[in-house]
């Protein structure tokens, strides 16, 4: 199933796009795409509706974050062996955590917003992961069952910020509007091989990232028992997997983001992203 969210943001309203990509409302069955409705209970009972029965959308809403009431926004860094490449870094022996602000979650077509001083905005695809029910102490044999689904995630970046800022990463990855997520939550029984995706990047019609997510050196199942190790997760928390290479920074000479440049993003079978960057706000 193709999950989504709907509507003016704050007020999104939960939908499904059926197999005739007709926007479906899903308010009489969920209150939102979140929390309990995430479960194997409910996406069941989702599943055996008949979409026909559910009203169509008129028009073309704006879609909002896939996923509402996000918990945790965990990433991982250097998850792509041909990514540590461009960077000079080496693979990690252990997964690279860092968190990403939730206030910066919006929807996968909202402008991203520029912040102020920055000079040095990046971009970075991603794998989402949808974490379906608590996962705590689990094994990789077992973490898949925790797992609602997948996503597209776009890891804005402000280098800067990130980099030189006196340490920690999350510096440059938390600002207003650095999460886009969606346009769907693609259920993980629709997503049989999360290791097999093309996943990709362009800015202005040029593509910089063209990969597949069977170069991650963590695969999902993995950071999914990795992280419950150290925290429980739980239904809603978002993983955002790594980006593969083609970042702006790594560019000889880098390449950053300016207002009006346009951004198209996606994951083979996920959906995709289309951003215009904004100026910083006064």
């Amino acid at each position: 199933m193709k999950l989504l969210r709907y509507g003016e943001p704050g007020q999104e309203r939960p939908g499904l796009l059926d197999k005739d990509g007709t926007l479906r409302d899903l308010s009489s069955l969920v209150d939102d795409i979140a929390g309990a409705a995430l479960g194997d209970a409910e996406l069941t009972r989702i599943r055996d509706c008949n979409p026909q029965d559910l009203p169509a959308v008129p028009g073309n809403p704006r879609l909002g974050p896939c996923v509402g009431r996000v918990g945790k926004f965990i990433c991982i860094g250097l998850n792509y062996v041909d990514h540590c490449e461009e960077t000079g870094q080496a693979v990690p022996p252990e997964p690279v955590i860092f968190m990403k602000a939730t206030s910066a979650i919006c929807g996968p077509d909202d402008g991203i917003l520029t912040p102020r001083g920055s000079e040095k905005l990046d971009w970075e695809v991603e794998l989402g992961v949808v974490i379906g029910r608590e996962a705590k102490y689990v094994s990789e044999q077992e973490a898949e069952d925790y797992i609602a689904g997948y996503c597209v995630v776009h890891d804005v970046s402000e280098r800067e910020f990130q980099l030189e800022r006196g340490g920690q990463w999350d510096k440059g990855k938390g600002c207003d509007t650095f999460g886009p997520i969606g346009p769907w939550l693609v259920t993980r029984d629709e997503v049989p091989n999360p290791l097999e995706l093309g996943i990709w990047l362009e800015v202005n019609d040029k593509r910089y990232q063209d990969s597949s997510t069977s170069n991650m050196v963590f695969n999902p199942r993995q950071l999914v028992a990795y992280l419950s190790q150290f925290m429980s997760l739980q239904p809603g928390d978002i993983i955002s997997t790594g980006t593969p290479p083609g970042v702006g920074l790594a560019l000889k000479p880098p390449v950053y983001l300016k207002p009006g440049d346009r951004v198209r993003l996606g994951v083979d079978g996920l959906g995709e992203q289309n951003q215009t960057v904004l100026p910083p706000s006064r």
